[in-house]
């Protein structure tokens, strides 16, 4: 889709980091022997949208929905083919962004599922790292339910330990531990998942650092959306 070879628009900043990681990876994964052959974007890398985590938990009154829907509506109005969001839990508040715009929505979540069905065919299980906004919001067990897969999220103390990578290490800019989220992923996997999603872009980042996107059983939204938003751009991916 070059459709009138408009760019791509990224509703960004959520969180700044990954974010960053996004628009890297989008020009590692992409074909191209020039700087002409990469896809065009346009960001707005909006970090002070509200935390969308503490909106879905009920600790936070501050709603990033309608400021979510603003930032689409701004990068529409620029110009753009379709518009991401690398941000999973952001993803609670798609309805909104939707009603505010006519231009089409990738979304991280539906390319996801479909990357994990395409993985394991016929599962009927898979397991979510993610944020503890996004478990609650329940936006991969309603997407993968249409499917007929159920979703398992880790148990408190490996919630909170999945937590700590996001918010105390990640999003601190600390270093990540690979093996934490290892060992948490390997808990999913004995109790059935065929797949663990790296549901959150945080996660992601820890993901490329530490290259578990080489290791089963993890599959990252980010890199299913990087691929996803080259192909949607009329490019091939690498």
């Amino acid at each position: 889709m070059r459709g009138a070879d408009l760019p791509v628009g990224v509703i960004g900043g959520v969180g700044p980091l990954a974010t960053a990681y996004f628009l890297q990876r989008v020009v590692q994964r992409t074909h191209a022997e020039r700087d002409q052959d990469h896809v065009d974007l346009v960001v707005l890398n909006h970090a002070t949208i509200p935390d969308r985590t503490d909106y879905v938990l009920g600790r936070s009154d501050a709603d990033p929905g309608p400021v979510l829907a603003r930032d689409a509506k701004r990068l529409e109005e620029f110009g753009v083919s379709f518009l991401v969001m690398p941000c999973n839990t952001a993803h609670y508040f798609t309805q909104q962004v939707l009603d505010a715009i006519s231009t089409p929505f990738v979304s991280i979540v539906d390319v996801t599922v479909a990357a994990a069905r395409r993985r394991v065919p016929g599962t009927r299980t898979v397991g979510l790292l993610a944020t503890a906004g996004t478990v609650a919001s329940r936006v991969y067990d309603d997407a993968f339910a249409a499917h007929g897969i159920s979703v398992i999220t880790p148990e408190p103390d490996d919630q909170d330990v999945v937590n700590r990578v996001i918010y105390e290490q990640v999003k601190a800019g600390r270093p990540s531990d690979p093996d934490a989220l290892r060992a948490v992923a390997g808990r999913l996997v004995d109790q059935g998942a065929s797949v663990v999603v790296l549901g959150c872009t945080e996660l992601s980042v820890a993901a490329v650092d530490h290259h578990l996107l080489d290791e089963p059983p993890f599959l990252d939204s980010m890199d299913e959306l990087v691929r996803a938003t080259i192909e949607a751009a009329g490019h091939e991916v690498r």
